[in-house]
């Protein structure tokens, strides 16, 4: 059990507690003190909460996690050593994966926008490229046609008795 003490606290509720905690075998209790930097601790021992004497360095048996005192107020730290981040620390962190995602999304959207765009020139160039074989298949036809209309005009030449292959 971990208590944070606030101006409204009563030493008579905190008096209570202590006794129901203890009445109920609560393994570890502790109380901090944020206005003046104070954590006291108990263990339950015997069938009492016994004081902790030493809580700077103290590891809690239960959930491992060690209590530090620097000047600057308590320091929770996990059982692999990292430090529990203060309420601001965690508000910082959340504000700054939000600033992450959505700068992660804008580069998504500027992407999609990059990629749409590639689409359309990809079109422009599949059309752009069905007009110029249209255009070249329409040109073979012509000189094909055209080719034979030669040939049927040198034919009716020849019939004629004009060599069309000679000068004249």
């Amino acid at each position: 059990m971990f208590e944070i003490l606030s101006p409204g606290n009563r030493l008579a509720e905190m008096n209570r507690k202590f006794k129901f905690y203890e009445r109920y075998g609560v393994e570890e209790y502790y109380i901090y003190d944020p206005e003046r930097l104070d954590l006291a601790g108990w263990l339950h021992r015997d069938g009492e909460l016994a004081m902790i004497e030493e809580m700077s360095g103290w590891v809690s048996p239960r959930l491992q996690i060690s209590f530090e005192f620097p000047s600057t107020g308590l320091e929770l730290y996990y059982p692999d050593g990292r430090r529990f981040l203060t309420s601001v620390e965690l508000h910082q962190q959340a504000e700054a994966a939000q600033q992450q995602a959505e700068a992660a999304q804008q580069q998504a959207q500027a992407a999609q926008r990059q990629a749409e765009a590639a689409q359309r020139q990809a079109e422009a160039a599949q059309r752009q490229a069905q007009e110029s074989e249209q255009l070249a298949r329409r040109a073979e036809e012509e000189l094909a046609a055209e080719k034979v209309r030669s040939q049927r005009l040198a034919e009716q030449l020849k019939r004629l008795g004009i060599d069309p292959d000679s000068q004249v």
